[in-house]
């Protein structure tokens, strides 16, 4: 999985003078934990540009003014009602040995036959939440819709596989075709198309 860096300062103070402080120097108030003793820390606004304002899932590198890096992931970020500023973030440091959960985008790849035939295509699940050790985090969930008709849907289960835990039942449907007006009837098509082939085959003989 990618990863942003993003360099920040240790804070000694965490009371709420200090913590106004730096959201008035437009500096961001963060806090690590997971990885034993909780670090907080502030950095520039600025360094979470391509990290929230983005559909790509990131795990972070924290460097701090000491040269220690911190390998983490976002866990909670609060923004300021009006202005939308970032009022604070959560992170939590990651240990290789042990698995963490996160939400994935979903990546839908070809052009449904459903679709095609006048279906209509609705995606209930843009982000999945799956659960892995850090190595075996996915960038995207891929999903290849070519073969889902109308009426046809996608669920959770089928996507299972031995690198990561969805935390989603099985039964979650995360893509569908559905239905409407000007769609045909795309359930034969198969069976025309052997037909055909049948057909090819009788003459050569």
């Amino acid at each position: 999985m990618k990863s942003i860096e993003i360099k920040g300062q240790k804070r000694e103070s965490v009371g709420k003078v200090s913590t106004k402080a730096l959201r008035n120097a437009e500096l961001v108030p963060c806090v690590i934990y997971g990885g034993g003793d909780t670090i907080h820390f502030s950095t520039q606004e600025s360094n979470f540009k391509n990290l929230v304002y983005t559909s790509d899932a990131h795990t972070v590198t924290i460097v701090l003014e000491s040269g220690e890096k911190i390998d983490a992931i976002l866990q909670d970020i609060q923004f300021h009602p009006v202005s939308d500023a970032i009022l604070h973030a959560d992170f939590y440091q990651l240990n290789p040995d042990k698995a963490v959960s996160m939400e994935i985008p979903v990546r839908l790849y070809g052009r449904s036959r459903g679709v095609t035939n006048g279906g209509k295509l609705r995606q209930n699940l843009r982000k999945l939440t799956v659960k892995a050790l850090p190595s075996n985090l996915p960038d995207e969930i891929k999903i290849d819709i070519t073969n889902l008709r109308i009426g046809g849907k996608i669920y959770v289960e089928a996507l299972k596989n031995d690198n990561y835990t969805f935390m989603h039942p099985d039964n979650a449907v995360v893509v569908a075709v559905r239905t409407s007006r000007v769609a045909v009837d795309d359930s034969d098509e198969d069976e025309s198309e052997e037909a055909e082939g049948e057909s090819s085959e009788g003459g050569e003989e």
